[in-house]
């Protein structure tokens, strides 16, 4: 998978309380930014799922979770509007190589044995987890089926001596 430019926020405690608070900078951010660019003639760009990191989902509860939220802009962007003073919305590129993912079909509390799948695929390819949990939203929450991709990045596991 290619590297993606990124808007990026971040925050650190339960989703339910960090989403509402980060959201409206992020999606701000990058429709002002959608619209700017369409004013000065720009080729539009479609503003895509939402794609959140966990880094430490698996180490800490889930009220102390840190949450790195990020909508991929076009490549060339070199500032973003920012719309909400208390919240910083910075650019970033994720890089990505090879990765393994799964798409999660439910909610979010039920996503645990699509994980164990998706681990237990990763190991018997013979590679392993590089990198954070990442999670692509492809549906709004209240969707009545939520569709989420779950995505690792992925070494080759190293050959035993």
């Amino acid at each position: 998978m290619p590297a993606q430019r990124m808007a990026v926020v971040r925050g650190k405690g339960a989703p339910d309380k960090v989403f509402p608070e980060l959201m409206p900078a992020l999606y701000g951010s990058v429709y002002t930014l959608k619209f700017d660019l369409k004013k000065r003639g720009v080729p539009d760009f479609k503003v895509t799922g939402l794609r959140a990191r966990y880094p430490d989902a698996n180490s800490v509860p889930k009220d102390q979770w840190t949450h790195i939220m990020g909508l991929p802009v076009p490549e060339g962007t070199a500032s973003l509007p920012q719309k909400v003073p208390t919240v910083e919305v910075k650019l970033e590129t994720w890089q990505y190589g090879t990765v393994a993912q799964i798409l999660h079909l439910g909610p979010y509390d039920q996503e645990y044995p699509t994980i164990e799948r998706l681990h237990q695929f990763i190991a018997e390819q013979g590679y392993e987890v590089a990198g954070d949990h990442e999670e692509e939203y492809l549906t709004r929450p209240d969707a009545k089926v939520p569709k989420t991709i779950i995505r690792y990045p992925l070494r080759k596991k190293p050959d035993p001596v």
